[in-house]
């Protein structure tokens, strides 16, 4: 299996042959990919390189992890594969973690209370609710 780390803090403009170069004197069979911005077409700042063997994955990382390549101090660490198998940040209604923020959204979050048992306000408009209830204690009148 493959192993996908992670190479940032690129120049946006580098030679790519030279960082392969450099990729090749710790080890053959490197694979890298730099990622490209749309519009302009320059280096986002990261790629990927794709390793077969776990033991190169390890040096590639202790010998190029703060290394300085282009005025940058390269980041290099393996690759966190993404839960939602695709990019699906423009799809309406999409998120990166799949139905994690449905489930986050869920959860009933516990704000304490001084009245036991009485649903609490919510803590943004506390307040402001405070302020109303002061507001209506002092408008009531004696029957």
């Amino acid at each position: 299996m493959s192993i996908r780390l992670y190479i940032g803090n690129l120049p946006q403009t580098f030679d790519e042959q030279e960082l392969v170069a450099l990729l090749k004197n710790v080890g053959e069979g490197i694979r890298f990919k730099s990622v490209q911005d749309r519009e302009t077409g320059n280096c986002r700042g990261f790629g990927f390189a794709n390793v077969d063997d776990p033991k190169l994955a390890d040096a590639v990382i202790e010998q190029l992890n703060g290394k300085d390549f282009g005025g940058s101090s390269l980041r290099v660490e393996r690759s966190e594969r993404r839960e939602s198998g695709g990019n699906n940040r423009r799809s309406p209604g999409a998120s990166n973690g799949g139905g994690n923020q449905a489930a986050r959204k869920a959860n009933n979050k516990v704000v304490h209370s001084d009245a036991p048992g009485e649903a609490a306000p919510d803590p943004r408009w506390a307040g402001e609710l405070s302020k109303l209830k002061d507001l209506l204690a002092n408008q009531k009148t004696a029957v």
